[in-house]
């Protein structure tokens, strides 16, 4: 009798553990198993959070789950970024959207407790909206060539929206290279800065497409270029920086970026999920009308490709940082 129920144990234990097993294995292979969270590591109502609600929204549908947007602002977007290097408990259902400030952070806050390429799984880049160089409609100024001349001989004001904001570091470039005198003026956030720039405050400022591109085409600003590789579909007619051919400028390339990350011990099939959820989302007519809202354009990396971009990334602000003399 017990030799019977020892072999009757041994073949029903073997057949919960196979089920066990099989049951774990399509757990494994199933992501999300819950809701998910984007981190915005800025406040509420700028351009990273307005795309992470409206991407948010979008990838609801698209992975069959909540997708909860939480807000986590500081520090150049360092704060909520050092939060999600931690890891912990929810990582393999949280995501950020990373944008320039994740490379900016990094090349001016010398003692980040984090490495922004190592500690992150980088997904894919979701949308590019580039930088303008605008002048206000009052300046005599109708080239970037001719601003140039005029900055090599007398000092030159630049608005920008905070230390470190992409259109802060974009100005500095630009005297990196071209040997310009220009002051960098600090406000607090472009909606502060625009209308000193509108009112001929200051010379000249690289706002963000989505600030600008009605004053540009209302003609109250003058774009003299964008700083994007190509000309924006937005507005054609205006060349880019690096088409100048002039003052180094074919080395000035640089947009607003805006791409998903995760902590490196996201699971590879959270990975796989993602990338398949986005590639759906940003085929939608409703993410590409959203893009052109902005004067974007739909991003074009993901893997590997995106986190070299990020490195190199990192690697010229890094640069421009330290000519500048710029540390926090």
């Amino acid at each position: 009798m017990k030799k019977i129920f020892s072999a009757t144990c041994i073949a029903a234990c073997s057949g919960a553990l196979l089920l066990a097993a099989s049951v774990s294995t399509a757990s494994a292979a199933e992501w999300p198993t819950g809701d998910v969270r984007l981190v915005v590591p800025y406040a509420p109502g700028g351009t990273t959070d307005v795309l992470s609600r409206r991407v948010a929204d979008l990838l609801k549908d698209a992975l069959d789950t909540n997708v909860i947007v939480e807000n986590r602002p500081g520090a150049g977007s360092t704060i909520g970024t050092g939060r999600l290097a931690r890891g912990g408990r929810d990582a393999d259902h949280t995501l950020l959207m990373a944008s320039p400030g994740h490379t900016i952070g990094a090349a001016i806050y010398p003692d980040l407790a984090y490495d922004p390429v190592e500690d992150f799984v980088f997904i894919q880049n979701v949308i590019d909206i580039p930088n303008v160089m605008v002048v206000p409609a009052s300046s005599p100024y109708q080239s970037v060539v001719e601003f140039i001349e005029a900055a090599q001989d007398k000092n030159m004001a630049f608005s920008h929206s905070g230390v470190g904001s992409s259109i802060h570091m974009s100005g500095e470039l630009f005297k990196t290279l071209t040997g310009s005198q220009m002051t960098a003026v600090p406000f607090a956030g472009s909606g502060a800065a625009l209308p000193a720039l509108l009112g001929g405050d200051v010379d000249v400022s690289f706002e963000n497409m989505p600030t600008v591109y009605s004053h540009i085409k209302s003609g109250d600003l003058r774009a003299l270029a964008v700083t994007s590789a190509e000309r924006s579909p937005y507005l054609p007619e205006v060349p880019t920086l690096s088409e100048i051919g002039e003052h180094n400028l074919d080395q000035f390339v640089t947009t607003a970026w805006f791409g998903l990350i995760a902590h490196n011990s996201f699971p590879e099939e959270g990975y796989e999920a993602m990338q398949t959820a986005l590639d759906e989302v940003m085929e939608r007519q409703e993410f590409l009308d959203f893009a052109e809202q902005l004067g974007a354009q739909p991003g074009q990396v993901e893997g590997e490709e995106f986190k070299q971009f990020v490195i190199d990334d990192l690697a010229r602000w890094e640069e421009v940082a330290q000519q500048a003399g710029i540390s926090q």
